[in-house]
Formats: C-alpha cells, structure tokens, sequence
C-alpha cells in the first residue's frame, strides 16, 4: 500500500482502496489475509512432519542413525541465527508503529544478514552430506550408514530443509522489499505499519518451522 498526502505532523496514511470502507477495514481484511496464506503453507510443512512420522515408525534405528549423522553444531548454530533474525523482524513492526524508518532498515537489515547466513550455514552442511553420499533415495552411497531406511531419511532431510530453505529465500525478498521502502520512501508510520507487520508475520512462519525441523531432524 503507498501513502498518501497527509497532514504535518500526522504521518503516513495509506491509500484506502475502493472497495473497503475504511482503513481498519482494509488493515483487517490484509492481516486475514496473511492468516490465511500462512494456514496454508502450515498445512504444506504438516504433510512433510506426518511424512516423517510414518517413515520413522517403520524404520526407527535408520531414523536415529541417520540424525546422529547431522552436524548438531551447526544446526544449533542456525537455531539461534533465525530465532534472533525473529526478534529483529519484530522490532521492524515497532519502529515502523512508531515512525522511525531508519530503525526499520536496520532491523529488516539484520534480519537479511542472519537469514544469508542461515543458508550459507545450510549450504556447508549440504555440501558435507554430498561429499558423504549422504543423498536422497538411489543416490544414497554413504558408507558410515548402510542401515534399511537411511535413505528414506535424507530424502525426508533434504525435501524438508531444502523447501524451509525456499521460503528463507522468499521471506528475504518480501523484507528487502520492505527495507528499501523505509529507505527510501520512508513512508511507515504509526498509521502505515501493515505492510511491514505482514512480512514479519512471514518470517515468524519460517522461524516457527525450523523450531520444529531442529528437533525432529536433530535431537530426536
């Protein structure tokens, strides 16, 4: 939404579209929206959790193998990158209610720079688990592991951090998106602070579901 002329001192106000009758109506309709979006990509991570469910049922000790194999450094290492990038996205939504779109950059540009490390992070693991022959499916040769169901495992592995790593990816876009506009047009302002509470609400999504890929892939 782009701001509209608005009196001195009062702050940005979005354009209201046509077809709301206020600008509550449209914050609202815009929050459902997300809420909505967001109930969907659950449902998406909850077919690949229940996928995980029945495979580690019907091969338990591959399963736990297989997760001892991971690099629980590393991710421990990415827990606590994304779960602070979660707190600097909340601060964004803060700063923007209050107007402060310097504080709003800076945020968001936080959050950029943990959500970069976060993949390069996942890159070195993918690469370990390649030089390995840690692989999905036929491809799998890893030596260390030849127990019924490993495979299965990294296909799990892959097909769930490898989507996760999808939506970092898009969640980055969406916050550049975001920050540019707070430099730029620096028109967020404690009655235009949507656009950057929708996308925080986005990232919490993807740091919501690695707190749970950790300790499925990791721990258990």
């Amino acid at each position: 939404m782009q701001s509209s002329a608005h009196p001195a001192g009062a702050g940005p106000v979005p354009r209201l579209a046509g077809h709301f009758a206020s600008l509550e109506v449209q914050n609202h309709a815009a929050r459902l929206g997300m809420w909505l979006f967001l109930s969907t990509e659950v449902l998406l991570f909850a077919g690949l959790f229940a996928c995980y469910a029945c495979y580690r049922f019907l091969f338990p000790e591959a399963f736990a193998e297989a997760s001892r194999s991971l690099d629980l450094v590393m991710g421990t290492v990415n827990t606590v990158v994304l779960i602070t990038s979660s707190l600097t996205a909340a601060l964004a939504v803060h700063y923007a209610k209050e107007g402060k779109n310097n504080l709003v950059a800076l945020m968001f540009t936080l959050t950029l720079v943990m959500a970069a490390a976060f993949l390069v992070i996942k890159g070195f693991e993918y690469s370990h688990k390649i030089h390995d022959g840690a692989l999905p499916g036929k491809y799998y040769h890893y030596a260390k592991i030849q127990t019924a169901g490993a495979p299965i495992f990294y296909t799990v592995y892959f097909m769930a951090t490898g989507l996760h790593a999808f939506h970092v990816t898009i969640g980055m876009g969406v916050l550049l998106w975001l920050t540019i506009r707070a430099v730029r047009q620096k028109n967020f302002g404690p009655n235009n602070y949507v656009a950057v509470e929708l996308g925080s609400m986005y990232w919490h999504l993807v740091d919501l579901v690695w707190i749970f890929l950790f300790p499925l892939l990791y721990l258990i």
